[in-house]
């Protein structure tokens, strides 16, 4: 696969070699073998060196890949609108996880002035030092952004995840005739990541187990996938942050009996790795310089967010989400005279809906704490109106 990939140049190739001479120092103090958990962990946080740690560009035609904001600014106002309702309901705060380049923020803070709402705060809650500068940049005209190293608590508005969830670091599991056997990395005699499998402990086990029980066969042998302990972690983090208010998740991924469907596993689970616009299966390719994804559960999300007190507002397509929160009405704004404008945001609204590209593959799902508010009955219509039609909430 790596022929077929640009090759990065000299200095990017030195960045990745001083992260795998931590990774391997890593494996080398737990006696060979790390899981690949904590692998995918150092691969994009370790610090100054990991994917999103680092400095390299990546999102956007020139990085490794091109998310919904990057593609029409419609994303981000038609999502400020369906945020309208939570926001009046809740209080005029939002914090954002994973802000990227700052676009998405750009367009909703854009948005939100145009219909009368001052925000109290903006909060970006992002690793990445050279990403947070990026995001500086493009958000320096609006005093209420602040980026935070610690979560915040008591808040009262609404929580935004985009792409979030699917950069978590997860487990891999395979499913022998003897039990699960835990997928890891270990270093082979020339110094190379290579594959190596143990007995999974009990917590995993009992996990896949769990899994499984909600199946409607059993996992065949030879069956592999992944689960993301990790997520449970950032739902209950979410939840305690706010005293009252709506998370709002989007991302790629499925309901966990179609994530864990049997023609899924036989193919190796959903892990993806992202290089120049490229995708590959390759998690050891010059690590530090290639996203590593994989999809994500939203039963177990569900199932998280129910244990921290939270109510599902609703769980639907992208495609569905996006329509009934107006996003065509957002393009008709756009004079058609204005022929290439128009004929570019047309191109990447199609993108976000085609149950072929996005529409269909990516999620949305919305969690409310403290539903009982008076106010919220007030809103309720508004509230849910971006779940009015198509939503797939009882397919958890």
């Amino acid at each position: 696969m790596a022929s077929s990939l640009p090759l990065p140049d000299n200095l990017a190739l030195a960045h990745s070699a001083a992260l795998c001479a931590q990774i391997r120092r890593e494996i080398e103090r737990q006696r060979g073998w790390i899981s690949f958990a904590r692998y995918m962990e150092m691969a994009l946080y370790a610090p100054t060196v990991g994917y999103y740690t680092g400095g390299s560009s990546k999102f956007g035609t020139t990085g490794d890949f091109v998310t919904a904001p990057e593609l029409t600014s419609l994303f981000g106002q038609t999502l400020a609108h369906a945020c309208l309702p939570w926001l009046q309901t809740y209080g005029h705060t939002i914090v954002e996880f994973g802000a990227g380049t700052g676009q998405l923020a750009a367009d909703i803070l854009r948005t939100l002035a145009a219909a009368g709402i001052e925000l109290d705060r903006y909060i970006i809650v992002d690793l990445s030092g050279s990403l947070r500068a990026r995001q500086a940049a493009t958000l320096r005209d609006w005093p209420c952004v602040e980026w935070v190293d610690t979560l915040p608590t008591a808040l009262r508005g609404v929580i935004l995840a985009n792409e979030v969830f699917d950069a978590l670091p997860v487990q891999i599991f395979v499913n022998e005739a003897t039990g699960v056997c835990e997928r890891g990395v270990a270093v082979n005699a020339e110094g190379e990541f290579v594959w190596a499998e143990r007995a999974a402990d009990l917590a995993l086990s009992e996990a896949v187990a769990e899994i499984e029980s909600m199946l409607p066969t059993p996992l065949p042998v030879g069956y592999q996938s992944e689960l993301c302990p990790a997520a449970d972690g950032l739902i209950h983090s979410m939840a305690g942050m706010l005293e009252e208010g709506v998370i709002c998740l989007l991302d790629y991924g499925f309901p966990r009996h179609e994530y864990y469907h049997i023609q899924r596993g036989n193919q190796g689970g959903t892990l993806m790795c992202h290089y120049r616009q490229q995708a590959h299966t390759d998690p050891f390719l010059w690590p530090g310089l290639q996203d590593i994804t994989a999809h994500v559960d939203f039963t177990r999300l569900a199932l998280a967010a129910n244990a921290a007190g939270l109510d599902l507002i609703g769980y639907t397509t992208q495609a569905h989400f996006l329509l009934n929160a107006g996003i065509l009405q957002q393009l008709d704004q756009i004079p058609i005279e204005d022929t290439l404008r128009y004929a570019q945001h047309s191109a990447a609204v199609q993108k976000l809906l085609s149950e072929a590209e996005m529409g269909e593959l990516f999620k949305v799902m919305a969690l409310v704490k403290d539903r009982d508010n008076p106010q919220a009955q007030e809103w309720e219509a508004e509230i849910f109106a971006g779940f009015q039609r198509g939503d797939r909430s009882h397919r958890l």
